[in-house]
């Protein structure tokens, strides 16, 4: 009976001890987080989320995790939408924190706005509309965070302005021991110049002050144009018509006629416009058709060449009529998200000098019709020269094209798109341009070099503001560390 009895004990043991094992496991997984790719699984020790705090209590959890962390060893990023694809808030093994909402308060006097870093570009917008007014600059679309956008110093579509941190007046900066410090361009101006566009790597912004502007009702114009010419003629009419106060250009993308056509897009104030503008308003007569076709154009070249044709002419005639300036900045990203989980979008983004223009059009058409990944839209915008940034992206007057490839989420898609990556950003650095950090990390260390000549001060400035290197990320990994 006791040998029965040791035995059935013994096989009860047995049976339960792998499910014991299992359990402990999955008590143990590690935090995945991912950026907008959907490429970029990394396992983080910590992740947390402070929604919606006073201003006091977001600068205390923020010491508090900064000190937990440096007793742990850990490297420490701060977010808010984690839309980037560029690694800055990832920090493997590391404590990742999201910054969700916020306060906002008005100075009408100065017409500034303060905002918590979390609030996102909608809710600035939803609270600075009834006032009348409108962020001077932001990033497009409204689903990012304020605090990212200075971060990654992202540049909008009103004119004739530089990027979001031309526009920002000051911030309040948590450093990596815990001090706060105050930096604007008279105060702490070194550090103000190597935080903004210094993908999160020297503190935590928790706040900052900003300029705002009138918003205003807005008429649009469409104009037809050769590439070859869009330059020049976007460049004439943002220095010579002092009203005009938003522009964006685009180009044919279907294989057959790549960059053949160009549109350029101009807004100016409607005459005689009503005292009360209309509630902010984001979606257009063609919106849900448009995003349809917009995503049917992935291994359909027939639909390239359909959202053209409604774009650059049927569009203009049917939604060509006025709108204030937060309702065209109001548009989420969402609208065109990727729903099929076998392919993603990922975004480029060139800067070349305007009369360097053609160049660029030329490389891009021996490059991108040459790739696997289908290439779906290309914005050019006007980015005025701003020296402030230590990684400044115009260190004199240049023209962004922001484009979007849809590439397949395989190892073969991501082969092709670090190729075309590596072939587009020798072509526009040769002729002097440059690209943007924050999207995939597929560019050689020489190449970041090159399009950003500060980068050996830059690294030198971390590593004296942050000798213990506690602000590390996927970005400081492959770049520069």
């Amino acid at each position: 009976m006791q040998s029965r009895r040791h035995f059935l004990g013994t096989a009860a043991a047995t049976l339960v001890l792998p499910f014991a094992k299992l359990k402990s496991a999955q008590a143990s997984q590690r935090t995945i987080l991912n950026d907008a790719s959907r490429l970029s699984p990394t396992p983080v020790a910590k992740h947390l989320t402070i929604s919606k705090p006073a201003q006091d209590d977001l600068i205390a959890r923020v010491r508090a995790e900064l000190k937990e962390a440096a007793e742990a060893g850990r490297p420490f990023a701060a977010s808010v939408a984690r839309h980037s694809m560029g690694g800055q808030s990832l920090p493997r093994d590391g404590t990742a924190i999201t910054l969700d909402g916020g306060t906002l308060e008005i100075d009408t006097a100065a017409k500034a706005y303060r905002t918590t870093a979390g609030n996102r570009w909608s809710d600035v917008i939803r609270i600075l509309d009834p006032k009348g007014f409108s962020p001077a600059v932001m990033q497009s679309n409204s689903d990012f965070g304020v605090g990212s956008t200075f971060c990654v110093n992202a540049h909008g579509w009103p004119v004739p302005h530089g990027p979001f941190g031309s526009t920002v007046k000051a911030i309040r900066l948590v450093l990596a021991d815990g001090t706060l410090v105050q930096c604007s361009r008279t105060e702490n101006a070194e550090l103000f110049g190597l935080a903004m566009g210094g993908y999160g790597l020297f503190g935590v912004i928790v706040e900052l002050d900003v300029e705002m502007t009138e918003n205003l009702l807005l008429q649009p114009k469409f104009d037809r144009m050769a590439p070859e010419r869009f330059a020049s003629e976007f460049i004439r009419a943002i220095d010579t018509d002092r009203s005009l106060k938003m522009a964006y250009g685009r180009m044919s993308v279907s294989r057959k006629n790549f960059f053949d056509d160009a549109l350029m897009v101009t807004y100016h104030p409607v005459a005689n416009a009503p005292i009360t503008l209309p509630a902010v308003a984001s979606a257009g007569k063609l919106s849900g058709l448009q995003n349809d076709i917009y995503r049917a154009q992935t291994g359909w070249e027939i639909a390239k060449g359909l959202r053209w044709f409604m774009e650059s002419r049927l569009g203009p005639a049917i939604t060509g009529g006025a709108a204030t300036r937060n309702s065209l900045m109001a548009e989420p990203v969402v609208n065109l998200a990727q729903k099929d989980l076998r392919r993603t979008d990922i975004l480029h983004e060139y800067f070349v000098a305007p009369e360097r223009f053609a160049e660029f059009v030329s490389a891009c058409r021996d490059i991108i019709p040459q790739a696997k990944a289908e290439f779906l839209n290309v914005t050019l915008r006007y980015v005025a020269e701003d020296k402030t940034p230590s990684l400044t992206i115009a260190p004199v007057r240049r023209i962004a094209a922001v484009m979007s490839f849809s590439q397949e989420a395989t190892p073969e898609g991501e082969i092709d798109m670090m190729q075309t990556t590596e072939a587009l950003i020798d072509r526009v650095t040769a002729i002097g341009g440059a690209f943007y950090l924050p999207y995939r990390l597929h560019a050689r260390r020489e190449q970041v070099e090159k399009a950003y000549p500060a980068v050996s001060a830059f690294v030198a400035a971390k590593r004296r503001y942050d000798p213990q290197l506690r602000f590390r990320n996927a970005m400081w990994d492959t770049y520069f560390a």
